[in-house]
């Protein structure tokens, strides 16, 4: 059963990482959850602690829009590398929209 699931995994995994490719768009929280959570689960940061997602983290780094959001999916910051090419054209405004929507709701939905 696990060996099926891995392998379901990588299946989906694989799929995601060829949409992005083609410009095909997924939701944001599966944008999130494929690209994102691995490094921000919840909103948090298991690399370091304060650069996490919550508002108030992002307030004081003023990246208190999702314009701003997007621009660090896209071409990342600090130890964080850009993910442009994995998001596909249009997917960082995408899944930056979706986690300051998180932001704002405490990130309670995920």
């Amino acid at each position: 059963m696990k060996t099926l699931l891995a392998g379901t995994l990588v299946v989906i995994a694989l799929f995601w990482q060829g949409a992005a490719a083609w410009g095909i768009s997924g939701s944001g929280e599966q944008l999130f959850d494929l690209h994102c959570a691995g490094c921000h689960p919840n909103g948090g940061n298991i690399i370091r602690r304060g650069r996490t997602l919550k508002l108030k983290a992002l307030e004081k780094r003023e990246l208190n829009n999702p314009e701003a959001i997007a621009q660090i999916a896209r071409e990342g910051i600090g130890q964080m590398s850009g993910y442009a090419d994995a998001l596909g054209e249009g997917n960082d405004n995408v899944v930056a929209e979706w986690i300051w929507q998180q932001a704002q709701n405490a990130w309670i939905q995920g």
